[in-house]
């Protein structure tokens, strides 16, 4: 069995083959021998975990990685046996290559004027290893358009001058710190197949935001809920929900070397964007497993999640799977939308040549019509494909008879010029540290914040007590599944007495 690529939901049977350490897969076997294959994969290339008793096997080579799951212990254990083997051999193999390439140039420098056979064939490989060098002609072209159409997003002045001067921060007191000395790997590799929100890493490796800010960064395009609240056609209104959804990625291309701080229990963070008309609250309400709840308002719409992340490590790829829903409430209309993520993941995480990718569907429905509904598609690129086919995602606007009303296509979608204005809040506590460039301070900082919380954990555990969130309530939608809401205190206490009389969690 293969789980399915998208929306990473289920498993469905495929036909596999491993020969001569190659693995290939198809729909079946009739199709196999025509020739008809879905994918393959070096296993020598890729890095093997495994779940004996789930029976999962996973495959990990960087731009491909396969999630397989043997029906019985029995061919668990055979799949394992031959494709450790298989792994082995494929080993061995480039090494003896390897080592006879090296054997051969060591020759070749001995012999002066006569070209024996071994001279010649190292002449004949020696121009082809050149030629498919990375530094060739075409690749140095491609270099600098690239996509050149960065620095003209830096430069381009539409969005520049569509913000208001707010008074905030323009820059950061310090640059992104160099975190190419964190022993990565090792972290990684002791934690392969594991939940990575358990697991402490080091402040080089942040970026000076919390997961409560990144989720406030999905407003930056809060313009076109506000346009879709003054939109009369559904299928239109829809269109413009679908580029909201969208356009919550724009900031992800850029910032895969980093990572948001997480959120200590009882954390919150308030966002008052009076140049965009909305305010924002948000709140960690639990700390395993990690939920963050968050709630924006204005006079064009209502916004809300509770996101949960899991992060896994496959060996050379990290996935980042959230399970939450985004909801959002159009004043005028009464519409309410509701819509899932897709999953993110970082491939080749361990080398310079890393990239990010989401993959998967987002279905967008309105829960107060039926009218229409949108399915938007992150194309997952293919290991043989282009750099175009990176970061393509198509979308249907469809009607109660699933007839197609809009078609949507974005490519190169993280490439939307986004001035985050969230990054620009002055910020307390670890995140300020790490703001000017105080490594060293800031790895002290978070040990003491994470000893704090855990000992808060210890006091509530010996009173027999569980943290209660302030400002949202635990509660189950109309599908029956588990969500956070927003309570409605927040803004009244602070615009009453404030927080003053207000007994606060000691966090930091």
């Amino acid at each position: 069995m293969k789980r399915r690529k998208w929306p990473l939901k289920g498993w469905h049977k495929r036909y596999f083959v491993v020969d001569k350490g190659i693995l290939r897969y198809s729909k079946n076997q009739h199709d196999f021998s025509k020739g008809k294959m879905h994918g393959a994969l070096d296993v020598s290339l890729a890095v093997m975990s495994v779940n004996k008793k789930a029976r999962h096997i996973d495959l990990d080579a960087g731009d491909i990685l396969y999630h397989m799951k043997a029906k019985t212990p029995d061919l668990y254990y055979i799949w394992v046996t031959k494709l450790s083997a298989h792994r082995m051999h494929k080993k061995n193999e480039a090494a003896q290559v390897h080592n006879g390439f090296l054997q051969a140039l060591s020759q070749s420098s001995n012999l002066s004027h006569k070209n024996s056979p071994m001279q010649e064939m190292v002449s004949k490989v020696v121009p082809t290893l050149t030629s498919c060098s990375p530094l060739n002609h075409q690749g140095l072209g491609e270099s600098m358009a690239s996509r050149k159409y960065r620095a003209s997003l830096s430069k381009a002045p539409a969005k520049l001058n569509s913000i208001k001067n707010t008074g905030r921060r323009t820059t950061l007191p310090a640059v992104c710190p160099d975190n190419s000395h964190v022993g990565l790997m090792t972290i990684l590799y002791n934690n392969i197949g594991k939940d990575l929100s358990r697991v402490s890493m080091p402040a080089a490796l942040n970026e000076p935001v919390c997961l409560l800010q990144r989720l406030c960064e999905e407003l930056e395009y809060s313009d076109l809920l506000d346009t879709a609240n003054h939109t009369d056609d559904p299928y239109q209104r829809m269109v413009y929900i679908a580029a909201f959804a969208i356009s919550g990625y724009a900031t992800a291309q850029y910032r895969n070397r980093y990572k948001p701080f997480n959120p200590v229990l009882g954390e919150t963070f308030e966002c008052i964007r009076e140049d965009r008309g909305f305010r924002y609250i948000s709140e960690q309400v639990s700390h395993h497993p990690p939920i963050s709840a968050c709630h924006a308002e204005s006079n064009n719409f209502n916004f809300w999640q509770d996101q949960r992340w899991k992060n896994k490590f496959w060996g050379k790829s990290l996935e980042i799977m959230p399970t939450g829903m985004v909801n959002v409430t159009l004043k005028n209309y009464g519409d309410h939308y509701e819509w899932n993520k897709v999953v993110t993941c970082i491939h080749n995480v361990l080398s310079q040549q890393r990239y990010l990718e989401h993959y998967g569907e987002v279905i967008i429905r309105n829960l107060k019509s039926s009218v229409c509904t949108c399915k938007i598609t992150f194309v997952k690129s293919r290991y043989w494909g282009s750099d175009g086919s990176k970061n393509e995602v198509q979308g249907q606007v469809l009607d109660e008879t699933d007839n197609i009303s809009s078609f949507i296509h974005f490519i190169e979608y993280c490439f939307i010029l986004l001035l985050s204005s969230v990054l620009s809040l002055l910020c307390v506590g670890v995140v300020r540290l790490l703001e000017e460039g105080k490594i060293e301070e800031t790895d002290k900082k978070k040990d003491e914040v994470e000893e704090k919380q855990r000992e808060r954990r210890k006091i509530l555990a010996k009173r027999g007590e569980e943290h209660i969130p302030r400002f949202f309530r635990k509660t189950l939608d109309a599908a029956g599944k588990e969500v956070w809401l927003y309570n409605g205190t927040y803004w009244k206490i602070r615009d009453n007495a404030g927080f003053v009389n207000v007994k606060n969690l000691e966090l930091w």
